[in-house]
Formats: structure tokens, sequence, C-alpha cells
């Protein structure tokens, strides 16, 4: 049974502003500040990450348009690559999502145990225990359906969107004590400060390029995918840049260095004493928005696969009713679970997470030189195509290059961490290798 497409455009603009909103803007603001040094830097990289953002955006919009299929992000390799470069890529990525997502659930649930347990468990043992209540029931309400599930995500998002707005009204309160911290200027170049400011700054844009999983979801998707990243991302852009203006107004840069749970504090300006619970329905609320949007678009990665016969084909099996895929979602939240048991450190982990994100996405926006030529038959029917071509897509990759060098400067400190990531891709390889021939060996 094939999946039937049954997402509208709100319904993928909804996933767009889920993918990219998660925890991040509520914490990486501080390190951007950090390694900026200064407000202009601090600012530069913000807006010069927005654009580049859009350049991304408008890349993967033609590629969704082109190409609009099931599990879109390994589909796309193995079109334009290679089946087994796609294999390489995707599995490591769905191996990080998972990790991500039981990381990131751990941490939401660490805000909102103490608003829902009692002090007994007010512990590891109650956080663990609120984090796998939550996944379950994301889960039930995935197992529902696509649309229940995307009704779910459309209130999420638009509940996420408006709290942001919230935040950013703190600059209109004049009765808050304006912060006393003094930036810490950044040791070195402008251009180096500049350079990794921008790792925390995509790290918080990121995720938008997931969208193209939901190529066989959609209700006419060359239009829709395009209209849906468009709109999607220039929220996101417009909401990022007036909630760093907020922290900026109400904290200073200093303040900014100093302070990581700026969401608390911006609460605090606005509810007073109540400013900590408003924080933590936020945080869990932005939690739970993107541990559901996970739940929908990784099992169609392994569709995905599974179509090519990497996978055994349980995994492309959907309810003819309710468009799920039971075996690959079931999965997939096995995983998360498993994970959370041995989840320990958030920050290290988002270090892996983030390279292969960008490798990957990377990789992904170089396949739109190699998409064009195969379907160029496709111009003639009026699908979206990039303007300034090939202007868009290659700022978009020299920007991306440029933070995974340094990425590869910020793991100086862990010089096993890029040799173990590179590993992790060369394991991926072999994997499929072996794979193929053991298939062609029992064929």
């Amino acid at each position: 049974m094939s999946i039937k497409p049954k997402l509208s455009r709100f319904d993928l603009t909804m996933i767009v502003i889920s993918l990219v909103i998660g925890m991040g803007i509520f914490g990486t603001p501080s390190d951007v500040a950090t390694r900026a040094g200064n407000t202009p830097v601090f600012f530069a990289a913000w807006i010069f990450g927005g654009l580049v953002t859009l350049c991304g955006a408008l890349t993967f919009a033609e590629i969704g348009a082109r190409y609009p299929t099931t599990g879109g992000f390994y589909k796309v390799f193995s079109y334009c690559y290679h089946p087994a470069f796609a294999f390489m890529i995707n599995w490591v990525l769905v191996i990080s999502n998972a990790a991500s997502v039981a990381a990131v659930a751990l941490l939401g649930s660490e805000y909102i145990s103490p608003l829902l347990l009692p002090q007994s468990l007010q512990n590891s043992t109650g956080t663990k225990i609120t984090t796998i209540a939550m996944v379950l029931l994301l889960y039930v309400i995935n197992f529902l359906g696509i649309k229940m599930s995307a009704r779910a995500q459309n209130v999420l998002a638009i509940f996420k969107v408006g709290m942001i707005l919230l935040l950013c009204t703190a600059i209109f309160r004049h009765d808050y004590i304006p912060s006393e911290w003094v930036a810490t200027p950044h040791q070195g170049s402008l251009i180096t400060a500049f350079g990794l400011s921008l790792v925390p700054v995509f790290f918080t844009y990121t995720g938008y390029a997931q969208t193209i999983n939901f190529g066989g979801d959609i209700i006419n998707a060359k239009k829709n995918i395009p209209r849906a990243i468009f709109i999607g991302i220039g929220i996101v852009i417009a909401l990022y840049l007036a909630i760093n203006y907020a922290y900026f107004s109400v904290l200073g840069l200093g303040g900014l260095q100093h302070t990581h749970t700026l969401a608390a504090a911006m609460s605090s300006v606005i509810f007073g004493a109540t400013g900590a619970k408003v924080t933590s329905i936020l945080t869990f609320v932005s939690v739970v928005a993107y541990v559901n949007v996970n739940i929908l678009s990784s099992p169609r990665v392994y569709y995905a696969m599974a179509e090519d016969g990497i996978l055994p084909a349980i995994f492309k099996k959907i309810n003819p009713k309710t468009q799920v895929q039971e075996f690959g979602m079931s999965f997939f939240v096995a995983a998360i679970l498993v994970i959370l048991f041995f989840v320990s450190s958030f920050s290290e982990m988002l270090n892996y997470v983030m390279f292969f994100e960008i490798i990957g996405v990377t990789a992904a926006a170089l396949s739109i030189f190699i998409l064009r030529k195969k379907t160029r038959d496709l111009d003639i029917t009026g699908i979206y195509t990039i303007k300034w071509f090939p202007l868009v897509p290659v700022v978009f990759i020299i920007s991306y290059c440029f933070v995974i060098l340094n990425i590869f400067i910020s793991f100086k400190e862990s010089p096993y961490a890029a040799l173990f990531c590179l590993a992790a891709y060369a394991l991926g390889f072999g994997i499929y290798y072996l794979s193929v021939r053991n298939k062609r060996e029992a064929a």
C-alpha cells in the first residue's frame, strides 16, 4: 500500500516551523553572544544566518518541487548520486535524530516535572517517567492517523509562535532592572568570531530540509512544498530576529553572555514571580512539538530505504485508513525510548548532531545541480525554479562549508570527535554493501 496525499499547505507550513523552532532559540543566543564578543557581530550573525537560510529554503523548495516523494531526503541522494551514498548519509541522520529527540524530550521533562509530579518524584527517575509518558502519548496520537498528528502539530506550532511573540513584549516593559553584566570581547579576529558565531546560529535555523520527506503526503506537492517552505521560513526568520532584539534590549550583550536560561529571564520580566512556570510551559510545548514532528518525519526515510530494498519491506507497510507506517513509527519510538536510558550529556551530543546535519544538508543542496539536468522536461510545466540560479544555492553551500570548517575548529578540544564522525559515515558505507551482497546471495 503506497502513501496517499492528505496534508494541506497549511499543515506543511506548520511542520516547517516546528522542524526549525525547537529548544535552540531559547538558549543559543547566549552562545552566539559569547562567541561574537560585540554587538555588530552578534546581529550580523543572525541576519546573515537568516539570509543563508532563505537561500537554503529556496534551494530545497525547488528540490521538493522537482522530486516530490516520500522520504525525499533519502530519495534525492539515491536519484542524484548513488544508493550507497544515500544510505551512508541517512543512516547516521536516522540514528542522530532519534538521539536528539530523546535528549530534547528529557530536557523538556526536566522543566515540566516540577509542575506535574509530587516532590518525592522530582528527580531523575521522575523526569524519565514524564519523558516516557510524553513520547508514548505522542506515539498514540500519531498512531491514530497522519491527519490527527498534523492537527496536533498545527496546534502546538501556533501555540509556540504565540508564546515567542509574547516573550518579545518584554521590550515594552519599563519596570525591569537593566543587566549590569559587562560584555566580554572575543579573543581573536572578527572573522573567527563571526565564523564561530554561525555554528549555533545555523543550528537554530536548521531542520527545514526534512520537509521534503513529506513529498508523498502533500496534496499538489509540486506547488505546495515551495509555498509552505517560503511561508514557514519567512515566519521563522521574522520571529528569530524579533526575539533576539528583545533579548538584547532587556539583557544587553553582557547579560546575554551570562544568561543561558533566556526564556526564564524574559518571562520574569513580563510575569514576575510566575515567570518560571510560564517558562516551563513554553519549553515543554516546544519540546512536544519537536518530538511530534520527528515522529512524523523520520519514519518516511525508513519507507524510502525499504522501497530501495535496503531495509526490510515491513518498514514501508502503510495502514490504508490512517496512512501510518505502523512498524516504522513504532521502531523509531522504540529507538527513542532505548536511547533515553543512555543519554548523558545533551550539549556534547548536539555537537555531533550538528556535524551530521550540516554535512547531510550541504550534500543535499548540491543535488540541485544534478536534479536540474535530470528533470529538464519539468521546466516547461510551471514548477517552481530558483530565479537567481546558481547564485542562491552557491551562497548556501559555501556558507555551510564555512560552518563545517568552524565545527572542525570547535572539535579541537576533542581530537577524536571529527574522526568518530567520519568513521560513522564509513561504517554506513560498509553496511550498505554488506546488505546488497547478502541480498544478491539470497537471490
